[in-house]
């Protein structure tokens, strides 16, 4: 699947991301400054997100909460550029945030090759102009 978006319409795309794409665990794949972040911050407004969401590259994991249905759900923003390797993430708390069952978004995930689920959803962001981007969005079982 993909999609080309412009920024002025990153949130009417998030909304209609949610509507045909089901998973828990999306490896976010682009160069530094394609909008990965960008794009995961319009990804939890559409969920009610209201709180500040930034990019963990200090803190690694960052955590979000919001109400579906009724019910308390938590989405993990990951972002692995600093990690040296698999092993640190796993010490991190990564391994166990990926196999919780809550939504997870993983920046940088070719730096845990191992670690990753094979059920996942591969987002790479490509930058097509200044302000478009091309979302190719592969299902990975």
């Amino acid at each position: 699947m993909e999609i080309l978006v412009q920024l002025d319409q990153i949130d009417e795309c998030a909304r209609y991301f949610w509507r045909k794409v089901e998973g828990k665990v999306f490896a976010f794949y682009g160069k530094m400054g394609s909008g990965k972040t960008t794009f995961i911050r319009a990804l939890c407004r559409a969920k009610g997100i209201e709180e500040q969401v930034s990019s963990p590259t200090f803190s690694l994991i960052n955590e979000y909460t919001y109400k579906e249905e009724g019910i308390n759900r938590r989405i993990f923003h990951i972002d692995l550029y600093r990690l040296r390797d698999e092993e640190e993430a796993i010490q991190a708390g990564v391994e166990d945030c990926l196999y919780s069952g809550d939504t997870c978004f993983v920046e940088w995930p070719d730096k845990i090759p191992s670690v990753l689920p094979q059920k996942r959803i591969d987002v790479h962001i490509l930058p097509h102009s200044n302000y478009t981007r091309l979302l190719k969005i592969d299902f990975r079982s």
